[in-house]
């Protein structure tokens, strides 16, 4: 078995349990698991953006930015059940930043990107558990898988349309394998999960808002993974971690959801 044919069945056998579990917590468990999984999934993924940090020699506020994570999440989950926080987390990581004093030359670049990845991972990861707390609720496990249907099916898409098709490079100083004809396959290819989960689970949407759903969540999800590739470059990794065989680190897995869940999270929210 060639290294390629190995990576591959790595990545299939990870997916394969990681993804019917996931389904399981969705859709068989109370909604707050649901909110639960994600919560976790992004403090772990903001874990492993502090080593992201660490790689370049800097010196990340841990403490105040799992807070910071939390006071952003929270609000966008449950709107009425929390006050806005932001302003709170500013003032708490800008006040810690003077701790770091001794560290002139990092202490605010420091301070600056904790909260940015704070505000990046509880922001977009809120808009992700918001489809399963917004109402009604028992339409959450569909819209989350709505979500992550039009994500991977995209992303395969935007693979073989690459293949075949791509000549023309999409952003080569971040990401020199992705092409124009990747994106453009990526857009169409979200279109029929977007479709199918529709029919199946969310039958009030219309047609044509599937349609333009299904466009929107891949356009932005190309973005989300560009984004964290910018991420990885300016670091010097390759993956921001190694929990998933053959996946790379949550952040890998989470960085096309993140940029795609506000597309449907405000959707639903005005709709």
């Amino acid at each position: 078995m060639s290294v390629l044919d190995r990576n591959l069945a790595v990545r299939v056998g990870t997916a394969a349990i990681a993804l019917p579990a996931l389904l399981a917590a969705f859709f068989l468990g109370p909604w707050w698991l649901g909110v639960g999984v994600i919560a976790t999934a992004c403090l772990v993924a903001l874990h492993e953006m502090f080593g992201l940090l660490r790689a370049r020699g800097l010196t990340p506020l841990v403490p105040a930015g799992y807070v910071a994570l939390a006071a952003t999440f929270a609000p966008i989950v449950l709107p009425n059940a929390w006050p806005p926080l932001l302003p709170a987390v500013i003032v708490v990581v800008l006040g810690l930043a003077l701790t770091q004093a001794h560290r002139m030359e990092t202490s605010l670049t420091s301070a600056a990107l904790t909260l940015l990845g704070a505000a990046y991972l509880g922001a977009l990861g809120g808009c992700m558990a918001a489809l399963v707390a917004l109402e009604p609720r028992e339409h959450g496990p569909w819209r989350i898988v709505l979500l992550m249907a039009i994500v991977m099916t995209s992303d395969t898409a935007a693979f073989f349309s690459g293949k075949l098709w791509g000549k023309r490079k999409l952003a080569p100083l971040i990401s020199p394998g992705k092409t124009v004809a990747g994106a453009v396959g990526a857009m169409i290819g979200g279109i029929p999960p977007a479709l199918l989960i529709r029919a199946f689970g969310l039958p009030t949407v219309p047609v044509r808002d599937a349609i333009l759903l299904g466009i929107g969540v891949a356009a932005l999800g190309m973005i989300g993974d560009l984004a964290e590739s910018l991420m990885k470059r300016w670091a010097g990794v390759k993956d921001s971690g190694t929990l998933f065989p053959g996946h790379g680190g949550m952040l890998d897995r989470l960085d096309s959801l993140l940029f795609g869940a506000p597309v449907l999270y405000y959707y639903f929210l005005v709709r």
